[in-house]
Parts: C-alpha cells; structure tokens; sequence
C-alpha cells in the first residue's frame, strides 16, 4: 500500500464537492452519478445495496424525508492503494434539513474508496457506521 499522495487529497475532495452538490437539493440521480458503475454502498438503512441502480434506489428511499444533505469528512487518513485508487478513512459529520424544515446532524464513522473513471473520480466503496459508544464485544 502506498502512503497518501496530494492526488488522494484531491480526489476526496473532488467526490466530496459533488455528493455535496448534488445532496443540496437531494437529487437521487445526481447522487448515483458520484459512484461507480459497480459501486457498494452500507449506508442508513438495512441492507446493502450493489451497483449504481440500486444506490440511486437507495437515496431515492428518503425522497420526502431529507430535502437537502451535506457532508463534511475530518480526521482523515488516506491512502493511494494504486494508482487511480484512493482509500479514505476517517468520520464524516452529516447535516440534513428534513420535511417541515427540521435540521438535524449525524456523525458516524466514513469509509470510501474511490477510483478515477474517464477523468473523474468515483465513489467504489461507501460504508459508513456508528460511533461504538464501548467496543462490541458481545455484552451487554
């Protein structure tokens, strides 16, 4: 594994600027087009969902719910696994104006893999999760 190079730091910017862009008016279609073709996503709700349809059907799932959505992603560590693949590590901090304007905030832990397609660079892998509020080990 290669240590993280200023062209990680670009692409996550670059994959953030566009969710962010397209998460202002929370445009399902436009989400889609951040990920790869053969994209995995873990997101919110239970399942998995594999592949550009199914995650535009996953954030088509909050039409109604969210009306706007913009992420923030801090404390991150990078690494480019080859080239033209970065692995981006760390917490993503969500705000979120819902139905009847109620704002509301999410931190959880982010995992993203990019890879560049055709000039840009493309969400692979997208699984992110809670904060354990104590390690998981099984006890209540």
């Amino acid at each position: 594994m290669m240590a993280a190079q200023p062209d990680a730091q670009a692409a996550l910017d670059q994959a953030v600027a566009a969710w962010n862009r397209a998460g202002a008016s929370w445009d399902a279609q436009a989400l889609a087009a951040i990920y790869a073709e053969d994209a995995l996503l873990f997101g919110g709700r239970p399942g998995h969902s594999v592949g550009r349809a199914a995650i535009q059907g996953y954030f088509a799932s909050y039409d109604g719910v969210i009306f706007s959505g913009a992420m923030q992603m801090f404390g991150t560590e990078l690494r480019m696994l080859a080239p033209g693949c970065v692995l981006a590590q760390g917490i993503v901090e969500f705000a979120f104006t819902l139905a009847g304007g109620e704002r509301t905030r999410s931190t959880l832990r982010a995992t993203l893999v990019l890879r560049r397609e055709a000039g840009d660079w493309r969400i692979a892998d997208h699984h992110f999760s809670t904060v354990p509020p104590a390690p998981p080990l099984g006890k209540d």
